[in-house]
């Protein structure tokens, strides 16, 4: 069973943690980077509250050509899901339970890379629409303290708005 839904306040851990993940990444995924590896998801945004998890995207050439990384990576703690499969490769850590990292293999350039690095960048960049996010999150985790699947959902309307780039909600 997985770990109740927690949005906690930002920490400056998040970044150092993702630093000393990225490195051991780096060594390990070498032969299929085909770009950088990036922190997203809320723990990469300052001041952001969020799931003290720790997502990572790494840019691959594509998901045939990166399949073999799976195994490099399952020494290093990460299990693989086929969660979303036709678009990335799924690994968390250190098992579905109990989740410190978030690694997801995408092509560079696909739509998920670019969507994944847009909204990052937008929320970073606007403290109001961060803010009004980590209300939204702060709310959906009350209401589906035990349902990550439907708290994951709840947030798809919001960040499609983004995306769009339409102004964030008041």
């Amino acid at each position: 069973m997985d770990a109740p839904v927690a949005v906690e306040p930002y920490s400056d851990e998040w970044p150092r943690r993702f630093a000393e993940e990225r490195g051991v990444l780096e060594e390990a995924l070498r032969p299929w980077l085909a770009g950088p590896i990036e922190h997203i998801g809320s723990t990469a945004v300052p001041g952001l509250a969020a799931k003290p998890v720790i997502d990572i995207m790494a840019a691959v050439e594509s998901l045939e050509a990166s399949r073999p990384a799976l195994a490099r990576l399952a020494p290093l703690g990460y299990l693989y899901a086929p969660y979303r499969a036709e678009i990335m490769h799924w690994l968390c850590k250190p098992s579905p339970e109990v989740r410190t990292h978030h690694l997801h293999l995408v092509p560079i350039g696909s739509q998920l890379w670019k969507d994944r690095i847009a909204f990052r960048d937008r929320l970073r960049s606007e403290p109001a629409l961060a803010e009004a996010y980590a209300s939204l999150k702060r709310d959906l985790a009350r209401m589906y303290v035990n349902d990550r699947e439907a708290y994951t959902d709840g947030k798809q309307p919001f960040i499609e708005m983004v995306l769009r780039g339409r102004p964030s909600p008041t």
